[in-house]
């Protein structure tokens, strides 16, 4: 049975629509759509008319076309809406007073990936406190996690590793979708703020994206493909290194490499060592790419492409932080961690800030055990799922 969105529940419930009071402000992007790919401020200008007033824009701008970390978006009038745009990704990460001036409604349609690093939860909940101080409702139109809503990866976000991509004590993988995600705001973070989760139809928990018959667009420039946000899960790590992730391909956060690698030769290493590990749901294909942007432009790399052939025994996480080990070991002196400033912050190293804790990195560093991973994956899973328990909106 096909997924309704919450969107589409707006869009052909007249009580929702009633119940929805005042000015309008609509924080949206390019994969803001319905099953049949309009837009979902088309709908809210029909249905509101002039009472939706402006428009707000997440990380890589309202319409999705701006890339990587610190490229930031401008305020500016759009040509067709003729709706004032407003970047939350700018100088500021949070709505200013100004931005929120007169508004009493802010109706959220953000298409997130399910991975705490994904900004687009940070977006949310900053704008749910600036939201709380002005008594301003926020509204989120509901969509399905596309990794599910089961399973949770890696470690939560432990104190002191507080960044634009991880805020809050949630694991990289948190099996929630985003209404859920407020309402985990709402309850356990201390966000005092009036939200209204209009739900969807028919989503379950152990749903992927591609059993929900909703088509999928791209939610930021490098997740072009669904298999990409399921590998994103553990991918995302290598931002945080000198290895490619794969961007400046058409297939980004699906594949690793770099120039010093013989992918024949490592692929078969680590086919020996995965015999090793506790994992199993993919396949590690040998790979030549070229990226004609970002790390290695122009430069030919080895490597290889994370195939997934079970979703449900899949683990990025953990796979990404062996396959970070063994590039170390492999490459030695040219394995390197990312140094550069990193989603504003200008202290302390992005991969610590992007695995929310510094005990991952220590334990590739140390070329620690598998004993010794599960261990540091486990900080703060209790707690979490018995607060993911008591927030879910969905069977």
């Amino acid at each position: 049975m096909a997924v309704i969105l919450g969107l589409e529940r707006l869009v052909n419930s007249s009580s929702i629509q009633q119940s929805i009071k005042g000015t309008i402000g609509h924080l949206c992007h390019s994969a803001s759509i319905d099953r049949d790919y309009t837009l979902s401020v088309i709908h809210l200008q029909k249905i509101f008319g002039k009472r939706l007033d402006r428009l707000f824009g997440p990380q890589h701008g309202f319409v999705t076309d701006v890339q990587d970390n610190m490229k930031e978006t401008a305020d500016y009038i759009h040509p067709f809406f003729n709706l004032n745009v407003h970047s939350l990704y700018s100088k500021t990460r949070a709505p200013t007073e100004e931005m929120l001036h007169g508004l009493d409604t802010i109706i959220v349609d953000l298409q997130d990936v399910g991975t705490r690093v994904y900004t687009y939860i940070s977006t949310l909940t900053l704008l749910m406190e600036k939201c709380a101080q002005k008594d301003i409702k926020v509204i989120i139109l509901d969509r399905p996690n596309p990794v599910g809503g089961t399973i949770i990866e890696g470690n939560c976000l432990c104190p002191g590793f507080e960044s634009f991509v991880g805020r809050h004590p949630i694991p990289m993988r948190h099996g929630l979708t985003f209404g859920e995600m407020a309402c985990l705001a709402q309850k356990y973070f201390n966000i005092n703020c009036d939200i209204q989760v209009i739900k969807m139809s028919n989503w379950k928990r152990e749903m992927y994206f591609e059993d929900t018959f909703l088509p999928w667009v791209l939610p930021s420039p490098n997740l072009p493909t669904i298999e990409g946000a399921k590998t994103f899960v553990g991918t995302v790590i290598f931002e945080g290194t000198n290895i490619s992730e794969g961007r400046g391909t058409t297939r980004s956060l699906e594949l690793i490499g770099h120039p010093d690698i013989e992918p024949f030769e490592f692929c078969n290493h680590l086919q020996r060592k995965i015999k090793d590990w506790n994992l199993s749901g993919f396949i590690l294909r040998p790979i030549v790419f070229q990226p004609t942007f970002q790390k290695f432009q122009g430069t030919t790399c080895g490597g290889f492409q994370i195939h997934i052939t079970n979703n449900d025994k899949f683990r990025g996480w953990k796979l990404a932080q062996f396959l970070c080990q063994e590039l170390k070991k492999y490459l030695k002196s040219n394995f390197t961690w990312n140094t550069s400033p990193y989603e504003y912050e200008l202290l302390g190293m992005p991969i610590d800030f992007i695995n929310g804790t510094d005990l991952v990195r220590k334990w590739v560093d140390n070329f620690g055990t598998e004993a010794e991973l599960d261990k540091i994956e486990q900080i703060g899973h209790d707690q979490f799922l018995n607060k993911k328990a008591n927030i879910e909106l969905y069977p």
